[in-house]
């Protein structure tokens, strides 16, 4: 199973919507709350390429980008792929 590592804030409906995913499929991962820990906020932007919206999300070493991009990905058939990597 590949590292899923998750950026979030706790009032940002995106990032409970991507986390539930996650949930759902049952996957391990690590959650990084920028409310929580504001030092963080420039390593999450600098991994993303400069977005600086969350959810940002991290499958390995691979930026997946937001919730949407995972939903996307799962509609496609290959965001579980992805995880089993």
């Amino acid at each position: 199973m590949a590292d899923v590592v998750i950026y979030t804030k706790a009032y940002c409906p995106y990032c409970v919507r991507a986390v539930g995913l996650l949930r759902e499929k049952q996957v391990a991962y690590q959650e990084i709350r920028i409310d929580l820990h504001p030092e963080r906020r420039d390593e999450m932007i600098s991994r993303a390429n400069g977005r600086t919206t969350v959810p940002q999300i991290f499958i390995g070493d691979q930026h997946i980008g937001g919730c949407d991009d995972m939903v996307a990905l799962d509609n496609q058939g290959k965001l579980d792929s992805l995880l089993q990597a």
